[in-house]
């Protein structure tokens, strides 16, 4: 009780010297927020194909990366948290802006790592914290490889960097929902509906060898880039091809 108590008086502390507007932001966005998180995630059926891609990678103990286009983060950050629950070190990219505060506080209370910086702000720098978290701390930072600002579906390059610098293997993921909202913005963001079917797929790791050139990462990241478009169309087949056999 006490402990309770005492986080409730540097809550409000902290709360006060926020002005009104951000505190009204705190209050009631975080809480909206989860609860969507929550009644989708728990409302959905899914079904996980190709986990034993991840499996050997998680006996292993050691770290590998996580990537996913960033339309599909609702739900792919939802199977990530089932890797915490794993056991699974996994580290989060969120911007250092007053935007990013929401997300990283939901991102700490899943036990993710929350490393604040932006791959287009602090790019250099974003790249060497996750480098070191990576080597230092084996944690597995998830990328969203077109992100943060598109071109929609298109790998970048600073994911294979990140991959050759840490020899840690890219995994590849995806998922489809066979009901979902899509939002108009630059990504085509997914958000599926509450009791959904979901198919969620992994793809087979990729490691980036040391000592190659520039011109040698282009066609790995194409391989990448067409691993993800793949896995969606898999995703996409296989979720109509329930609803097929369900009519």
């Amino acid at each position: 009780m006490v402990s309770v108590i005492r986080f409730t008086i540097l809550f409000c502390l902290k709360m006060s010297k926020l002005p009104v507007k951000r505190r009204i932001q705190h209050l009631l966005i975080a809480p909206v927020v989860k609860l969507l998180f929550f009644v989708i995630w728990s409302s959905c059926r899914v079904k996980v194909v190709g986990e034993n891609n991840i499996d050997a990678l998680i006996k292993s103990g050691k770290p590998f990366i996580p990537c996913y286009w960033h339309q599909h983060h609702f739900f792919c950050s939802w199977y990530m948290r089932q890797l915490i629950r794993r056991g699974v070190k996994i580290g989060f990219l969120i911007s250092p802006s007053r935007d990013g505060e929401i997300p990283a506080k939901m991102a700490r209370s899943w036990g993710g790592v929350v490393i604040r910086g932006s791959t287009t702000r602090t790019g250099a720098q974003a790249l060497r914290d996750m480098y070191n978290i990576v080597v230092k701390d084996g944690v597995s930072p998830v990328t969203t490889s077109d992100g943060p600002q598109g071109p929609i579906h298109v790998f970048k390059i600073g994911d294979v960097l990140l991959s050759q610098f840490t020899q840690a293997p890219l995994l590849p993921l995806s998922y489809a929902a066979n009901k979902s909202w899509v939002l108009t913005s630059w990504d085509q963001f997914i958000i599926p509906k509450p009791f959904s079917k979901i198919i969620v797929t992994i793809g087979q790791p990729e490691s980036i060898p040391k000592g190659l050139m520039a011109e040698d990462l282009e066609p790995l990241r194409l391989q990448m880039e067409n691993s993800l478009k793949a896995l969606t169309q898999s995703a996409q087949d296989q979720v109509s091809d329930d609803i097929k056999a369900s009519t």
